[in-house]
């Protein structure tokens, strides 16, 4: 009976430990070969809760900041993660993952989820608070918040006067619209930089329409196919050679040509008017007794041609006629003497 028991205890242990061990290999298997992902969680599913507190996505805000909420919408903040630039370039990179920090809130590096798609209002200002709003919850939209996700912009920025004398982003951009704090770029630039116009520069391109960004913010537009999601933008406002040959492409590098045309110029500026006149109507006379000249040849040429051909028609009608009064002779001559054959009787 022991012994029966013992059989029937080991056989059990084996087929559990077998039925384990390829479960747990199963398990092994599906975890290496199913992709990782970050889509979007599902409307029914329970997103990924954040380390602290918990983010309650725009529609909250919008309850009580509807005109705010208003203009986010139609910014590259609130399509941040829709845009089509970046679904294409975040689909191609292998740790696509890490982009999804800036382009989606309240994204979990652990778990590779996030609770909304976009640059919401808890981006910046942080997850809600249950103390809001009795407890504000402001920010200061400097470089070093903006240095979160616009690296390249804010080294630029660092780079510039206005970085180091300490004009910070807000100075200049609305955080909520992103547009800049006036009606025109050339209005911003005027509330410190009063007298651009007295330098010939900033006097002539301001009379042929163009910005203070035209110049001062040129990127090369070659580069319009950004490099991992980052493009350069300007903000160093420093001007250089490639500014201007972004649009005197055609002068640039071209004085020999200049002094060419420049001293041609001079010399047509230094002829006698009066000679040159003269020169004309001489050249214009010649020209008229060429012209009588051929118009005479040309008459001349078809007189002779016609008493040439004269002369040589009658010369064939002659032959021809002559000939034909032979043949006709010996026509007659034969019948006159009965024929050939008489002949050779």
């Amino acid at each position: 009976m022991t012994h029966s028991y013992r059989s029937r205890t080991r056989r059990s242990l084996t087929a559990f430990a077998i039925g384990f061990g390829i479960c747990l290999v199963l398990g092994v298997v599906l975890a290496y070969s199913t992709p990782v992902s970050a889509a979007p969680l599902a409307q029914d599913a329970t997103p990924p809760a954040p380390a602290t507190d918990e983010y309650r996505g725009p529609e909250l805000c919008k309850a009580c900041h509807e005109d705010i909420h208003t203009d986010w919408v139609a910014t590259r903040h609130a399509a941040a993660f829709s845009s089509p630039i970046f679904q294409e370039i975040w689909t191609k990179d292998p740790n696509k993952n890490s982009c999804l920090q800036c382009h989606t809130t309240g994204y979990d590096a652990n778990t590779g989820g996030y609770q909304f798609e976009g640059v919401t209002c808890e981006s910046c200002h942080g997850p809600y608070q249950e103390t809001h709003p009795q407890v504000k919850m402001p920010i200061t939209p400097d470089a070093k918040l903006c240095a979160t996700c616009h690296k390249p912009t804010t080294d630029e920025w660092r780079a510039s006067q206005h970085g180091e004398v300490g004009i910070q982003c807000q100075a200049c951009h609305n955080p909520h619209t992103q547009q800049p704090k006036a009606d025109t770029v050339n209005a911003l630039c005027g509330n410190c930089h009063k007298d651009p116009g007295q330098t010939f520069t900033h006097g002539t391109h301001a009379t042929a329409g163009l910005q203070c960004s035209d110049c001062h913010m040129y990127t090369n537009p070659s580069n319009a196919s950004p490099i991992g999601g980052l493009i350069a933008t300007g903000h160093t406002f420093v001007v250089g050679s490639e500014t201007c040959i972004g649009c005197h492409k055609d002068t640039v590098h071209t004085r020999d040509k200049i002094v060419s045309l420049t001293g041609e110029v001079t010399q047509l500026a230094d002829l006698d008017a009066e000679a040159l006149r003269q020169t004309v109507q001489d050249q214009e006379q010649e020209i008229a007794s060429l012209q009588a000249s051929a118009d005479t040849r040309l008459y001349i040429g078809l007189a002779q041609g016609a008493i040439v051909g004269l002369a040589t028609g009658a010369v064939a009608a002659w032959i021809v006629s002559r000939r034909i009064r032979v043949i006709a002779d010996i026509v007659e001559d034969e019948q006159a003497g009965g024929g050939p054959d008489e002949h050779t009787k």
